[in-house]
């Protein structure tokens, strides 16, 4: 079971590689690693280690955290939103970015969340208000 693990790793290190565009010779050097290791983890025949990994994801310009969870390290959290994963997919941010970006974007959903925000922008009670005065009015009373 773990070495399905680790081949599915592998295929992911490969999948984002071949997103970013960039070799495994190319990746090997930014990420300080040897080419033949590299292509070793790519093709399923080592596991690498949690610094390895940070290294590779530094490497990729990718979330440490997403090679951790599909190197079975850490456990998959919440499913992501759109935006979330737009954010950890961009090749043109830089980490701390992402990082900066997703922790505004948390903010502000606690923030409406707190305010009892329901999806499409009105707080919790409007939308029931609002549905009240929509009835009177029909009604022809005041409210």
């Amino acid at each position: 079971m773990a070495g399905s693990k680790v081949g599915s790793l592998g295929e992911y290190i490969r999948e984002q590689r071949t997103r970013a565009k960039i070799s495994l010779r190319q990746l090997a050097d930014v990420s300080g690693i040897s080419n033949p290791y590299l292509s070793q983890v790519e093709r399923g025949l080592r596991k690498p280690s949690a610094e390895i990994l940070q290294q590779i994801a530094k490497g990729l310009r990718i979330s440490a955290e997403a090679l951790y969870v599909q190197a079975g390290i850490l456990e998959a959290r919440e499913a992501e939103s759109d935006v979330q994963a737009a954010v950890r997919a961009d090749l043109i941010l830089t980490e701390r970015q992402k990082q900066v970006l997703l922790d505004i974007y948390d903010a502000f959903r606690r923030e409406n969340e707190a305010a009892g925000v329901v999806p499409g922008g009105a707080p919790a009670g409007a939308a029931a208000a609002d549905g009240e005065q929509a009835h009177a009015a029909k009604e022809g009373k005041q409210v």
